[in-house]
């Protein structure tokens, strides 16, 4: 059988009139699902028996489980480690911000990218992650935490441009006015850099925010952290990235994890300011947080200033992110590693 949220409602629609029921059953499934959180068929009173009992026989609910949460001391911040049917675990966190609520959620199951610094490849890679795998993790923190989800960001654990069909067919279902009603422009794809579908993602045209993963002002350094770079070097990113906003009007920004004595000095800082200089764009400094079985320490604050005072001075609009996840192991893929220790 197939995981109902898995299709779109094209394919939904095409189903419900192979099986001679009307269109608009959809909007009533959808409306206990979304509106309603019912995750059960039977549950769904006001459509026909025959219908339900088709749709049991035809189509898996969502079966994530919650294994593990923690809440921060301040209450601004949930982790959670979540059971997939085949028992493999993935990682999601929900961040409330005054303007909000944000999910930031995984695409794959664990990550192929090996990137020097981050704890979910640490694991190894295990699987892509379908579209209603995705959307199972919004519905499981809206339910688990009765807040509204207002944002999405791509930023758990997998490379979401490496899933490409999967995470499209995720980002045009949780905007559909009948399911999740989430504005693209609230959506943030995050990538360490695979040109081809940073472009693929451009002809698109969806008012997404792009946020690629930097971490290095200079091809050298970004070898060394982010091996696919050996593969797109920085010209080819960069040019990607200005295709997208070519195509799309929407400004890109750029996440600099701050690595103490590795890539956070003010020669640093110069040279990621030449890069992005009249550009579209914004960066987002992130404070290295410290894991188990990585070499690598946060800067101190003086140092993440003045790296911060470079781009300014430079005109590059810039902010440092506010770590709401670090105390709860939320930040940078260390949910799952803490947990299972890998």
């Amino acid at each position: 059988m197939r995981a109902f949220l898995d299709l779109n409602s094209e394919e939904i629609v095409a189903w419900l009139k192979e099986n001679n029921e009307k269109s608009f059953r959809l909007k009533q499934i959808n409306e206990w699902i979304f509106k309603h959180g019912e995750l059960d068929f039977n549950k769904m009173t006001n459509l026909p028996v025959r219908l339900r009992e088709k749709l049991k026989e035809n189509f898996l609910l969502p079966s994530l489980k919650i294994i593990h949460s923690k809440k921060s001391r301040d209450g601004q911040s949930i982790k959670y480690l979540l059971k997939l049917k085949d028992n493999l675990g993935i990682e999601a966190v929900l961040l409330k911000y005054r303007y909000g609520n944000t999910v930031c959620l995984s695409t794959q199951v664990g990550c192929k990218m090996g990137c020097k610094f981050c704890a979910t490849g640490l694991g190894g890679f295990s699987r892509n992650l379908t579209a209603g795998e995705m959307i199972e993790q919004i519905l499981v923190l809206k339910a688990s935490s009765s807040e509204k989800i207002t944002r999405v960001v791509l930023m758990g654990s997998g490379e979401p441009l490496d899933n490409f069909t999967e995470v499209l067919k995720f980002m045009r279902k949780i905007n559909e006015k009948d399911c999740l009603n989430i504005s693209y422009r609230k959506i943030t794809v995050s990538t360490c850099g695979m040109v081809p579908q940073i472009k693929a993602l451009a002809e698109e045209k969806l008012p997404v925010t792009l946020a690629i993963s930097l971490h290095a002002p200079d091809d050298a350094l970004r070898n060394e952290l982010i091996p696919i770079n050996k593969r797109w070097g920085l010209a080819e990113l960069l040019d990607a990235a200005w295709y997208f906003i070519d195509k799309t009007g929407r400004r890109v920004s750029f996440e600099y994890a701050l690595i103490e004595n590795v890539n956070d000095t003010v020669e640093h800082a110069l040279k990621l300011a030449q890069l992005l200089q009249r550009k579209l764009v914004h960066v987002n400094l992130i404070p290295y947080n410290t894991i188990e079985k990585r070499n690598f320490k946060t800067p101190s604050v003086e140092k993440i200033n003045k790296f911060k005072e470079v781009l300014k001075r430079a005109g590059i609009p810039v902010t440092v992110r506010r770590e709401l996840g670090d105390e709860i192991d939320g930040a940078c893929g260390q949910l799952k590693a803490k947990y299972f220790e890998v």
